[in-house]
């Protein structure tokens, strides 16, 4: 049931959506649709916005062999090579404008993670050395400029002197380290690993399974902490039931292409029982709820946190096919995402629902953030993986 619905999803709703939002004047792809299915034009082009649609563009081209797929990725890579990639003094820049000129310079390490991982899925997909290069030469920007002797550092001005981490702080603190670089640079290093293997990138995934491990798991809380300062100390009482389900099964991905058998059995645990957890205290009513600050649970079912659950909860039940409550509750979600959490006008997903299945109107169908990137991935890995009731 699942693959077959994937790829309904993915063919007859995500894809063209996303395609009809190329921007073939300016390059690169509209920055900016609100809950009215109006595009700004005008608006800013985020450099994660562009690299997410890279590699989803890059994946559905490889993995459905689509020819309008390759030329939206041709199209995409272009414009992150031409208009985001600093030649002066390295790394890509947070956005620029709509026409392509640097808008806001700052250099940001989960930014740097995500172009890696997009380049390195489009060279799988088109073997251009270049897209390579690219990839390889942001790495080494992320291992020598974005990190200090306890792991990655966050945000950077345009010559990577450190700035306050705004971006990818939340919840009322400032975090020096967090958890959702540190996945994601994961994430960038494993995409790298997995499409041209290389000693140094290895060695940077080891590092961070070992601050995983140490670090960011909370084994008494079984969650993970999200926002640290630079000694790793947790800044505030917060499960992000999101990233932790997201992390269930991409540290697992990751972690699998080392082929170290010892490691795997000790990342998978911890994934296990991240997967575990978010199933007994956030799967309510058919869909995920999306954290718990301090004991109060936001209950909004925002889209990636859905998608993320439906893999995460798959990923649990191939590991244990006789543990079929996790593939009934990847179904679930599955159903609420055709059901509620899809806008019926447009096949793209809403940002969030209340718990009502209401959507929230203040809510972007496309901006910096979001994207063709989680909902588009899970249908590519159900796809693969082939789910089966």
């Amino acid at each position: 049931m699942l693959r077959e619905a994937a790829r309904e999803m993915l063919e007859r709703r995500l894809i063209p959506f996303w395609l009809a939002l190329r921007d073939d004047e300016r390059g690169g792809f509209y920055g900016y649709m609100g809950h009215d299915l109006a595009v700004d034009k005008a608006a800013e082009k985020g450099c994660i916005l562009n690299s997410r649609i890279l590699w989803f563009f890059s994946r559905c081209a490889k993995d459905l062999r689509r020819g309008d797929c390759l030329g939206a990725a041709d199209h995409a890579y272009r414009f992150l090579r031409d208009r985001f990639v600093d030649r002066e003094f390295g790394g890509v820049y947070w956005s620029v404008d709509a026409a392509g000129r640097p808008l806001d310079d700052s250099k940001h390490t989960y930014c740097q993670s995500f172009a890696v991982y997009a380049l390195a899925a489009y060279y799988e997909t088109t073997g251009n050395r270049e897209a390579l290069d690219l990839a390889r030469s942001l790495f080494r920007v992320i291992q020598e400029r974005c990190r200090d002797a306890g792991g990655y550092l966050e945000a950077f001005d345009r010559q990577f002197r450190p700035v306050s981490n705004e971006k990818l702080s939340e919840n009322g603190v400032m975090a020096s380290r967090t958890m959702n670089t540190l996945l994601h640079v994961f994430e960038g290093c494993a995409g790298l690993y997995q499409a041209a293997p290389d000693p140094a990138v290895e060695r940077a995934m080891r590092e961070i399974l070992t601050i995983y491990r140490e670090k960011v798991y909370n084994p008494a809380l079984k969650r993970q902490e999200v926002f640290f300062d630079g000694d790793y100390r947790s800044l505030i009482d917060l499960t992000s039931y999101g990233h932790d389900i997201e992390s269930s099964w991409l540290m697992d991905w990751g972690c699998d292409l080392l082929g170290d058998g010892e490691l795997s059995t000790q990342i998978h645990a911890i994934d296990n029982a991240l997967a575990e957890k978010v199933y007994g205290t956030a799967f309510r009513g058919c869909s995920v709820a999306n954290e718990c600050e301090r004991g109060t649970v936001d209950a909004t079912r925002v889209w990636w946190v859905q998608a993320e659950a439906v893999l995460g909860f798959v990923n649990r039940w191939e590991k244990k096919p006789s543990d079929t409550h996790f593939l009934n509750a990847a179904e679930d979600v599955f159903r609420h995402i055709q059901t509620v959490q899809t806008d019926p006008c447009s096949g793209e997903w809403f940002w969030a629902v209340d718990e009502q299945g209401r959507p929230d109107p203040s809510r972007p169908m496309v901006s910096p953030w979001k994207c063709p990137y989680h909902n588009g991935r899970m249908c590519l890995e159900l796809i693969r993986r082939d789910p089966h009731a």
